[in-house]
């Protein structure tokens, strides 16, 4: 709170010497509280910082639980540094809950998929899970390289809400990533919505998502809508089609 008196005290002599003519000292615009937290960033963009929390840095399955039944861990299968979705286990969410946060993961599509249309490669990362019932808040995963399906459920896009503003997919059986900054709704006390959800993602490095309003969590059928929940879990969708299953690896997150 002083930074910002003093900021705004300065930023007031400025205006005040600017309308009187007068040569404006540099140092009354210049501030050095509060200093911003040392962050050691990654050797490479899949490395996490030293501020990250690890979801899965190529081992195992221990910070993710089932979600059909939560007091289970995780069934999809871990190898070569990666894990790969175990078709009929159902989803999986991370054990701990987050609010606003920044997440890394990457993930693949496998070099000899099958399938068209939203049967081919279909997974999701879903953002503010709040529980089985409830889905959350999905960006789409789907391969699109070569391969045609409504754009607002496309690789990238709000599912069934906004569509990407570029399709930045790899070919099929290379790795691809997303970075994406969740900013979660803020609800009233009688639960009707405050300020809604943004999402900003990048797809390998391309801006897909910039700010984007979310219109409440994802379903399939109707429109979406809001309910209030607080801190919640990070899910990836275990989508039961008959493609082959997608893989993910380098996954972390840093609270905001």
């Amino acid at each position: 709170m002083k930074s910002k008196v003093v900021l705004l005290l300065s930023i007031a002599i400025f205006t005040a010497a600017i309308s009187f003519g007068q040569e404006v000292d540099p140092k009354l615009t210049e501030v050095y509280q509060p200093v911003p937290v040392k962050v050691q960033p990654g050797k490479t963009n899949s490395d996490a910082p030293t501020d990250a929390i690890v979801l899965f840095g190529g081992k195992n399955l221990d910070q993710w639980i089932s979600v059909n039944d939560t007091t289970k861990p995780a069934m999809w299968t871990v190898k070569k540094n990666a894990f790969t979705v175990k078709k009929g286990t159902g989803n999986i969410q991370t054990k701990q809950k987050f609010t606003d946060y920044q997440l890394h993961i990457e993930w693949k599509i496998p070099a000899y998929i099958t399938g068209s249309g939203q049967s081919r490669g279909n997974s999701g990362v879903f953002l503010a899970a709040t529980g089985p019932g409830d889905e959350g808040y999905e960006i789409q995963i789907l391969d699109c390289y070569d391969n045609t399906t409504y754009v607002n459920g496309q690789t990238a896009s709000i599912y069934k809400q906004t569509i990407p503003l570029a399709n930045a997919c790899k070919k099929p059986g290379e790795w691809q990533a997303y970075d994406i900054v969740w900013t979660a709704p803020r609800f009233n006390e009688d639960g009707t919505i405050k300020t809604p959800a943004r999402i900003t993602a990048l797809h390998n490095g391309v801006l897909v998502q910039n700010n984007t309003e979310v219109k409440g969590i994802t379903v399939y059928r109707g429109k979406p809508y809001y309910k209030k929940h607080g801190a919640a879990a990070i899910k990836l969708q275990d989508h039961g089609d008959p493609s082959e299953p997608i893989s993910y690896r380098n996954i972390w997150v840093r609270e905001l």
